[in-house]
């Protein structure tokens, strides 16, 4: 069954780029920090650029979802917008971004939600990251009827998938692959010490991969130093804040951060004298946050291991090979979801012409149910009113339309013949 695109005049599209078209120099230019992404949705819309937008913003992606009533492409606007958003070159931008419409901007999203386009295939973080970028956009009134649909649709599809395939079923995440990368550094893990910088989802993650293979000395450090020993309490470790990290690095054999930070949490400098004090007993580090926790020039250091979200790849590709067959399936479910939300939004189109149809129909209704009821009040006999209300109100409603098939088989327009005996299930003679 194939479905036609929308015929009203509606913009649906997305903007994007993530792991696979953009290096994590590129990606961490243009993500979004939590604390400033109303901001810039509210930006966006001050330009109006379109009436509806959602922006998802992990360390893997940036996507905007564009909605509006318009035939008008602003695709140059909107890129312009981003890149000056960000202080980036255009053409810079440019090369690295990906754009879908219509029917492939919502199966993109689809897969998105379902963990299909994740570094990581079918891993559960990113539907909460979604159902954030939803949160925010509502919150701030740049989710209307299109996208509050589309988004919705989406968690529910992610569910089906989840529920009816195997796409979850073995442990593969960042965090999964941070622990199994330091194991096949250090084997066993029971002897040594992580530090583990952030109190998020990945770092729960993380700490429970490396609780589950034996570690028994964490520490976590955050900014809020109440999450920090709401995560180190589950897992008998212990809390510090940022600014304590210079004091407790050197106890660190594994680096794990992942932070919402703008700036750098960890320096060269403060790593330096750490690996000085551990009298340079190697580190395994691994920075998952876009942008990056760690400045860059901390791997240039002897005696440190250090691994950024793309380097990772490899580890997670070995790691999820089990989920190939599941992620078929997968696809032919959004496939069948893809074209019931294309339904629906072709179906928009009809609401004005059902709208104008039943108020006709209530306005012939209404007269000639007043007229009846005058009828019986003048004493005419009730099965004689009822007789000419079912009568004439057949008659005043199939008027026109007959009025119409008839001129058009006098015009030889078969088309408009076959469509009434589509739209009322008439057999075909």
């Amino acid at each position: 069954m194939q479905l036609t695109l929308p015929v009203f005049s509606t913009q649906l599209v997305v903007f994007g780029l993530n792991h696979t078209t953009a290096p994590i120099e590129i990606r961490e230019r243009v993500s979004f920090s939590p604390d400033r992404l109303k901001h810039a949705l509210q930006d966006f819309i001050n330009h109006k650029l379109a009436q509806e937008i959602v922006i998802i913003s992990t360390c893997n992606r940036t996507e905007l979802y564009c909605s509006s009533e318009t035939d008008r492409d602003n695709s140059n606007e909107i890129i312009e917008w981003l890149s000056d958003y960000h202080t980036t070159p255009n053409q810079s931008l440019r090369k690295h971004l990906y754009t879908y419409r219509y029917t492939e901007a919502v199966r993109h999203l689809l897969r998105v939600a379902s963990g299909l386009d994740s570094m990581i295939l079918g891993e559960p973080q990113i539907l909460g990251q979604l159902k954030s970028a939803y949160r925010a956009a509502k919150e701030t009134n740049t989710l209307g009827k299109i996208l509050g649909k589309l988004f919705q649709h989406s968690f529910l599809v992610a569910k089906q998938v989840r529920t009816d395939t195997a796409i979850s079923s073995s442990p593969v995440s960042v965090a999964f692959a941070a622990v199994r990368l330091a194991q096949q550094i250090f084997g066993d893990l029971q002897e040594n010490t992580a530090l583990l910088i952030g109190a998020g989802e990945t770092i729960e993650l993380a700490a429970r991969h490396l609780h589950e293979n034996g570690l028994r000395r964490m520490i976590v450090a955050n900014r809020t130093i109440e999450r920090a020993r709401h995560l180190a309490k589950e897992f008998a470790g212990y809390a510090i804040t940022l600014e304590e990290i210079p004091d407790h690095l050197a106890e660190a054999d594994i680096v794990i951060s992942s932070t919402a930070s703008t700036t750098h949490v960890l320096m060269q400098p403060t790593v330096k004298q750490a690996i000085k004090i551990r009298k340079h007993r190697p580190m395994f580090m691994v920075d998952i946050a876009v942008p990056r926790d760690i400045e860059p020039s901390v791997g240039e250091l002897a005696d440190v291991y250090l691994y950024s979200v793309d380097d990772l790849n490899e580890v997670i590709q070995e790691s999820m090979r089990s989920r190939q067959q599941a992620a078929h399936q997968a696809e032919e479910i959004i496939d069948t979801q893809v074209m019931h939300f294309i339904g629906w939004l072709n179906s928009l189109n009809a609401i004005t012409t059902i709208c104008d149809l039943r108020e006709q129909a209530q306005q012939i209704r209404h007269e000639l149910a007043t007229k009846a009821k005058r009828m019986v009040e003048n004493g005419k006999p009730a099965s004689e009113a009822i007789d000419y209300l079912a009568h004439t109100l057949t008659n005043t409603l199939l008027h026109t339309p007959c009025t119409q098939l008839r001129q058009a088989s006098y015009n030889g327009n078969n088309d408009l013949i076959l469509a009434a005996q589509q739209l009322f299930l008439l057999a075909d003679e």
